[in-house]
């Protein structure tokens, strides 16, 4: 592979869409309930998450190889390191560039949204570093999924409605409970995949201390919630608010094919 194929599959693009929807639905609920939008600060924040997540898929790269979680028995997509494409070094270096672009783009949103703003850019970038590196990762305990609902959930979300609006309410605050729930899902999988592995690394995910079973029972809930969570809010929006049901028959798929993976594993 090129050098920029490598690069590509580093930064794991089929991810990326967990930084994307909360600034679109931030930016959405912004248009919907105030009328206001700017397409600047919708780029910016876009910018800047999409950074952070980078960043922190870098390092996970590189530190779960140097930890031993990533081997060859490995499941699941490719890692740059575990590959060897690049070495532990090369992603750290990237990993810091992606992080110094998300600053840098956060010093706009920072004199946008003022100190509240300040400090949750400062934390994201703090956290997006020390999901695996430190001492104490937060990729290494069962902390990851919380680390995700809070961060691509309600920071994510409610920081694009405020630097929109200026404004935040409790509605925006429960529709982000429903994108974090997604990205939350996705974590939980992948660590249910990787359980095996991660036990002989040390990697005490929530898996690991829930167990299979009501791993299971998380992640349906995960995925069942946001859609239950429409009807709910019907009443505050208008019927437009429930064409994500649209996805439903995705998510089902999703389920279903879970619940495949397990038998054929077991």
């Amino acid at each position: 592979m090129s050098t920029l194929s490598i690069w590509w599959l580093a930064l794991r693009p089929k991810t990326l869409s967990i930084s994307v929807t909360p600034v679109l639905l931030g930016s959405a609920l912004a248009w919907q309930e105030q009328s206001v939008f700017s397409l600047l600060t919708f780029f910016v924040i876009l910018l800047s998450a999409l950074c952070i997540q980078i960043g922190t898929n870098l390092y996970n790269d590189a530190a779960d190889f140097e930890r031993g979680a990533d081997t060859e028995k490995r499941l699941g997509p490719k890692r740059a390191a575990q590959q060897g494409w690049l070495n532990s070094r090369q992603i750290k270096v990237g990993a810091l560039i992606s992080f110094s672009l998300a600053f840098a783009a956060g010093i706009y949103l920072a004199w946008l949204g003022g100190l509240a703003i300040i400090i949750l850019g400062l934390v994201s970038i703090l956290c997006g570093y020390a999901y695996t590196a430190g001492p104490k990762p937060i990729a290494y305990s069962p902390l990851g999924e919380i680390f995700v609902l809070l961060f691509f959930g309600f920071a994510a979300v409610g920081g694009t409605y405020y630097l929109q609006t200026q404004t935040l309410n409790i509605s925006v605050i429960i529709m982000a409970s429903s994108i974090g729930c997604l990205a939350a899902a996705i974590l939980l999988v992948n660590n249910y995949r990787d359980l095996d592995g991660d036990r002989k690394a040390s990697k005490l995910t929530l898996v690991h201390y829930t167990e299979r079973p009501m791993a299971r029972i998380l992640y349906s809930i995960m995925i069942i919630y946001p859609y239950v969570l429409l009807f709910v809010l019907v009443a505050d929006y208008s019927w437009l608010i429930l064409l994500p049901l649209l996805s439903l028959p995705m998510a089902i798929k999703l389920l279903q094919f879970f619940s495949l993976w397990i038998f054929l594993h077991n």
